[in-house]
């Protein structure tokens, strides 16, 4: 999953980063509101951590951008402002969770897994579509009672279509989801049709073939498959 970290204190910030790339989440980072405007202008994230206290205005003002632009995107407020008015103020807007400093970084990281969890999952640690089965705690897969071998991308790359089974997502969008704003400098999208080329193999010899259908010039789109694997 994808997540912007708002804050203005760069040995947090890359505190926070290191630890949550270790917990395999793909971290952005952006240090006052000016830089935090133009990254949720253009791109999207599953999970925004947002400071209050920021150079160049407040945090709310970056909050109420997110929840015009794409209110479906979870935000946890992290900001040292342990006021009342501060933790309403950001929660009438939309903000999902709040966490005081100081914070220790395994608590902010389930608090991370709980939001997604909730927003995209239906507060389930089990997925289901049709055959797929995965385990959000353990990262396991399974097509039946086979087990699936895959790779941190591979997984991410399932999720992610999963979440968005109701829609063709296209190649540029799940570039930007595996590599962040990386997606901007690069010439083509081979490396996504690798991994999805890898990715329908191992579902199709799991027994789930046919999940992922390819929408030529378009994208890709997720589609329950109900048989499995015998």
């Amino acid at each position: 999953m994808k997540l912007l970290i708002v804050e203005d204190e760069r040995e947090l910030s890359d505190s926070i980063v290191n630890f949550l790339n270790r917990e395999d989440y793909l971290c952005e980072q952006a240090f006052s509101v000016p830089e935090a405007m133009t990254k949720v202008g253009l791109y999207e994230y599953d999970c925004i951590l947002l400071d209050l206290m920021l150079p160049g205005g407040s945090g709310l003002d970056v909050l109420r951008r997110i929840k015009k632009e794409t209110p479906q995107t979870g935000v946890i407020i992290v900001s040292a402002k342990d006021s009342l008015d501060d933790k309403v103020a950001g929660l009438k807007i939309g903000a999902d969770d709040y966490l005081a400093k100081p914070f220790h970084l395994p608590e902010l990281s389930m608090r991370i897994f709980a939001l997604l969890r909730r927003k995209c999952f239906a507060n389930d640690n089990i997925v289901c579509s049709g055959a797929v089965e995965i385990d959000l705690l353990s990262k396991e897969v399974k097509v039946g009672n086979k087990n699936l071998d895959l790779t941190k991308t591979e997984y991410e790359l399932l999720l992610f279509l999963i979440e968005n089974r109701k829609r063709v997502v296209s190649k540029s969008a799940l570039a930007e989801h595996l590599s962040g704003d990386m997606a901007d400098m690069m010439n083509d999208f081979n490396f996504v049709y690798a991994h999805i080329k890898n990715l329908k193999a191992k579902l199709a010899d799991a027994g789930a073939a046919d999940c992922i259908k390819t929408f030529y010039g378009t994208g890709y789109k997720w589609e329950e498959n109900e048989k499995s694997a015998e």
